[in-house]
């Protein structure tokens, strides 16, 4: 071969080896990156071509589907059913918008694309079957869900019960709601209505129970009783407490720290200052324990970090703060911030002698043939408070349902432990205050479930706004539908 051939030959050769490596490249390093490229519109035709696989509730009833639309080039589209009713939990999916919660967790599963069902893939290749999508199965009790939207109705809250054996979520609601179907498509209606969702003063969208959090109040005298218990401040719940009144805030000289109404709080018991709610008893047990240990508590039960259920839950907040702020946020004000699903871990973790369980949502994933292909195994979070100290503040709690603030949650047949609170909210209480509840039900065969409920009712009369009053009731229908279940 003459001299300038041969330069041609290893031209070529080149250039091929360039093509070749070029498209390896191409098929196998940037294949997931261009295959996930909003750009990729093949890969959306391809996600819609067949119908997605269902969030199962019960063990097995299915409260999504899929349903074909028409005049475009994808072929199917989410739908759901009782949307309002379940949003909070399967959040949307949507052609044009995107997914969230367990739609957008679990979508590897939904759409029959994850790497745990390639051997279904695989098959359906040899069988010529069409391909389905796998199933979440989740934790959720249809009638405590029921029970919690119906009675929290057009008032804007949430509620969250918990199985405190295992951590299982029983009950997620959070209102107003939103019907994930009225947007699932992709065409204008679907664009109307999400902007609609959008401009919402109301904010629909936002899942109260995971993602707000509230100054929890009184509820959060739990916390601080458990604190007071483990580190030895007190050890009988019926001896006299060291609380004069009137108690000032430490480092102050302003006005003394209010109990509401003219309650005896002087040296209450913990028992009987829980009962009445006494905010000087708990304020000043806050202060004498301090900041770090009321801190280290808090954490115990799930404070301070974000809770993944696998849905996140915003952290709730016990602060690093000074005196007299310390004392606040031990009587559930000041700083002191916490979602309903952290309040509802606070109740779940009493009821469980002191083990807190991890809250979940998700019991299996299941092949698109029913196979499991994953199953849930219950893990232990924490240890907040002993088994001994668990039970001391049961009673406690039980004493609250049977003959003070909590009394509106009472089931026959069942033992009731509660604590209602009454937070303030804006500048200077300025503000409609949240009423608010957290309570466990025991039966016979143990205790079923842990619930927390908190009411932001702006069209109620400022004085008929209390934990007791609004919020007590709701957790009552919301135990009792569990309850009923299990017969």
């Amino acid at each position: 071969m003459n001299k300038p051939l041969r330069r041609i030959a290893i031209f070529c050769g080149v250039l091929i080896f360039a093509l070749l490596a070029r498209t390896n490249y191409l098929q196998y390093v940037k294949a997931d990156e261009l295959n996930t490229r909003d750009e990729n519109r093949r890969v959306r035709i391809e996600r819609y071509a067949h119908e997605r696989g269902n969030i199962i509730v019960d063990g097995g009833a299915a409260v999504t589907g899929s349903t074909e639309t028409k005049d475009s080039d994808f072929k199917y589209k989410r739908v759901w059913k009782d949307g309002p009713l379940w949003a909070p939990v399967t959040g949307y999916s949507s052609q044009a918008f995107g997914a969230t919660q367990l739609e957008s967790i679990e979508d590897g599963i939904l759409t029959g694309n994850d790497d745990q069902l390639f051997f279904d893939r695989t098959m359906s290749m040899f069988t010529g079957d069409e391909k389905q999508g796998g199933n979440v199965v989740t934790t959720l009790n249809s009638a405590a869900q029921r029970a919690a939207f119906e009675r929290l109705g057009d008032k804007k809250g949430a509620v969250a019960a918990l199985d405190p054996q295992t951590g299982a979520i029983l009950a997620l609601v959070s209102t107003p709601s939103y019907d994930p179907s009225t947007f699932a498509g992709n065409d204008a209606a679907d664009t109307k209505a999400w902007q609609s969702l959008l401009k919402d003063k109301d904010k629909p969208m936002l899942n109260r129970a995971l993602r707000e959090t509230y100054p929890p109040g009184s509820t959060f005298k739990v916390v601080t009783a458990a604190a007071a218990l483990e580190n030895g401040l007190y050890t009988d719940i019926d001896a006299k407490t060291k609380s004069p009144l009137p108690w000032r805030l430490p480092l102050t000289t302003g006005q003394p720290l209010a109990n509401e109404g003219n309650i005896p709080c002087e040296n209450a018991s913990l028992r009987e200052a829980l009962r009445m709610s006494c905010n000087t008893v708990f304020g000043k047990i806050s202060d004498d324990l301090g900041n770090q240990k009321m801190i280290d508590e808090a954490d115990k039960f799930g404070f301070n970090k974000e809770i993944f259920t696998p849905v996140r839950a915003d952290a709730s907040i016990y602060p690093k703060d000074n005196r007299p702020q310390n004392a606040m946020a031990g009587i559930g004000q000041a700083s002191n911030r916490a979602t309903p699903l952290q309040m509802a871990m606070v109740a779940a973790a009493v009821a469980n002698d002191g083990k807190l369980m991890q809250p979940y949502m998700v019991a299996k994933r299941q092949s698109p043939g029913l196979d499991d292909i994953y199953t849930h195994e219950k893990e232990q979070l924490s240890q907040p408070l002993s088994g001994e100290n668990a039970q001391k503040l049961q009673q406690m709690m039980e004493t609250v349902v049977n003959s003070g603030t909590g009394t509106n949650a009472k089931i026959s047949g069942a033992t009731v432990g509660g604590k209602t609170g009454t937070a303030q909210h804006g500048l200077n209480n300025s503000e409609k205050p949240y009423a608010w509840f957290i309570s466990y039900a025991k039966t016979d065969s143990g205790s079923p479930v842990a619930v927390a409920v908190v009411v932001e009712d702006g069209d109620a009369n400022r004085d008929d706004i209390s934990g007791g009053g609004l919020a007590a009731p709701i957790a009552r229908a919301v135990m009792k539908a569990v309850i009923d279940s299990k017969k």
